[in-house]
């Protein structure tokens, strides 16, 4: 057909027509129009020439136009759409680089093969602006619940309508063994949308700690006001979950709050969550307290906090060692995601065993390096004393008060003490520099005779190796392999160097190396101290 022969209007309440339909700017597919004419014509006269076609948004007319533009005689390449300054000046006065010309060429007859690649393109360039639009819609809403209708089922997971789009809810991201009909109205969390090549991917989820927050925020006004705050949900769908709060009004009782009168409130996620027990846990700053808490409801009998290693170990009765671990290890497992440290869990009898076993090895220990009989190394552990560099370089006095020690006996104490060690070092001393370690790793301060040996024995051996270290090769850290904390055990480790004490020996090491300027570290220092410094002003003046 051609497109003269066409009622030119048609084209404009076509376009209104499929942007209505599917809810995008009438412009898009306008533009699509002249995108698709312009092929077309393209296929007509020759695909090297540039032809662009312009629809007035009034009457609907098409007008059909070829471009050619100015350019220098060595670049000309395309003659049906460029042309030198010299074949311009028949056209145009004064032509310049870059000028180009314009001619209005006849409406092409469009054929049954044009027209079908004509509809493709438009078509192509709908589906392009509808997906653009629904990524824009949706990405905003994400972290939020909304409501929609099954569609249908595709190998375990659950394709949801949700307006003007449709959702995805896989099958991990389903509550145990929930299952859904078509029609079936469906509550879910928004976690991810994604802009694929398809088209935006809006991701749900049902299991997710996230969707619980929401639920509880719904029906929980003082949460929604921002009185109360959820601080941590720990949850095993549809089984348990756990879930921390704090009020900010000394009046409102936060587990009170969500509770509800009679339970109303939380039976309503419960219910919504297929009968998830729910435990509503007070929010302490204290760890430990917290930590308390959160394994209710066993009882806790003492709680020792390894802050730099995030792990805790928590001593129950006897009685209690079942109810506080729970059904495969439940209880433990959330009370863990709660708090976000490891949590080893052992009977009153077994942390006894545990001290004894100490208290028995440093008693071995003082007998064997201090040549002492088996009481008075008694007392010396008794009195906190773990080790021998503890006994040489301590306060006399605090020897004195050890019953029935001297002012000789201490003297001679410290004295074996100091002989053992300087015997000690100088053999660790000497194993180090049989193993061929340098003199420049020697004289480093901060490494004792004993960390020399251990870190030849690790294959360091100059400055340069141990400047090369990384901190948590030697003092030690964690490693989330899989979800789950691994040890990673330094060279140092044993010495109870911290994190922080290898770190500045590492750059004390490249310093002297000259690998670092300090005065660069100086800057950083400072720049770190101005933010803090804006932060606090920022903070006082809100």
């Amino acid at each position: 057909m051609a497109i003269t022969s066409a009622n030119q209007l048609e084209l404009l309440q076509t376009a209104e027509a499929v942007a209505r339909e599917k809810m995008i700017d009438p412009e898009l597919v306008i533009e699509a129009m002249e995108e698709s004419l312009a092929r077309a014509a393209k296929s007509r006269y020759g695909s090297e020439m540039d032809i662009r076609v312009s629809i007035d948004r009034k009457t609907g007319r098409a007008t059909f136009t070829r471009i050619r533009t100015v350019v220098e005689d060595e670049v000309l390449e395309n003659y049906q759409a460029e042309l030198t300054v010299e074949q311009a000046r028949q056209y145009m006065a004064d032509p310049k680089i870059g000028d180009e010309l314009r001619d209005e060429v006849p409406p092409v007859e469009m054929g049954r093969i044009a027209a079908q690649s004509a509809k493709q393109v438009i078509l192509q360039k709908v589906r392009e602006a509808e997906r653009d639009r629904q990524f824009e819609e949706f990405k905003d809403r994400a972290n939020t619940i909304i409501n929609g209708v099954v569609k249908r089922e595709e190998y375990g997971n659950v394709i949801v309508d949700i307006g003007r789009g449709e959702g995805i809810l896989r099958r991990n991201e389903k509550i145990g063994r929930e299952s859904y009909r078509n029609g079936d109205r469906i509550r879910c969390f928004i976690k991810d949308v994604r802009r694929e090549a398809r088209g935006p991917q809006i991701f749900l989820s049902r299991t997710a700690p996230e969707f619980m927050a929401e639920l509880f925020k719904m029906e929980v006004p003082e949460i929604y006001d921002g009185i109360i705050e959820i601080k941590a949900v720990a949850r095993d769908p549809g089984s348990r979950a756990k879930i921390a709060v704090i009020s900010y009004d000394g009046s409102i009782d936060p587990v009170g709050a969500c509770v509800g009168m009679r339970g109303s409130r939380v039976q309503a996620v419960v219910n919504e969550l297929q009968g998830e027990k729910i435990d509503i846990i007070p929010w302490n700053e204290d760890v430990p307290t917290f930590l308390v808490n959160a394994l209710q409801p066993a009882e806790v009998s003492k709680v020792v906090l390894d802050e730099e290693a995030e792990r805790i170990e928590v001593v129950v009765p006897d009685e209690q060692l079942s109810l506080a671990i729970g059904r495969r290890g439940q209880n433990v497992r959330l009370a863990s995601q709660l708090t976000g440290l490891d949590i080893d869990i052992m009977t009153e009898e077994d942390e006894s065993a545990r001290r004894q076993k100490e208290f028995e090895e440093r008693t071995r220990l003082f007998m064997d390096t201090l040549d002492l009989d088996e009481f008075f190394a008694q007392l010396l552990v008794s009195e906190g004393f773990s080790n021998l560099e503890e006994v040489a370089y301590v306060e006399l006095d605090e020897l004195l008060v050890i019953e029935g020690v001297d002012e000789d006996n201490a003297h001679e104490l410290q004295a074996r003490a100091r002989d053992y060690i300087d015997e000690t070092n100088r053999k660790a001393l000497e194993r180090a520099v049989e193993l061929g370690v340098e003199q420049s790793l020697i004289d480093f301060e901060g490494l004792t005779p004993q960390m020399i040996s251990a870190l030849a024995d690790d294959g360091v051996m100059t400055l340069e190796d141990f400047a090369t270290c990384a901190d948590w090769e030697l003092a030690g850290g964690w490693t989330t392999v899989d979800g789950e904390r691994v040890k990673d055990d330094g060279v140092l480790e044993k010495f109870d160097v911290s994190l922080a004490e290898a770190q500045d020996m590492v750059m004390t090491a490249r310093i002297q190396l000259g690998w670092v300027d300090p005065a660069d570290l100086a800057s950083e220092e400072d720049g770190d101290n101005a933010e803090v410094d804006l932060e606090q002003t920022e903070e006082a003046g809100a």
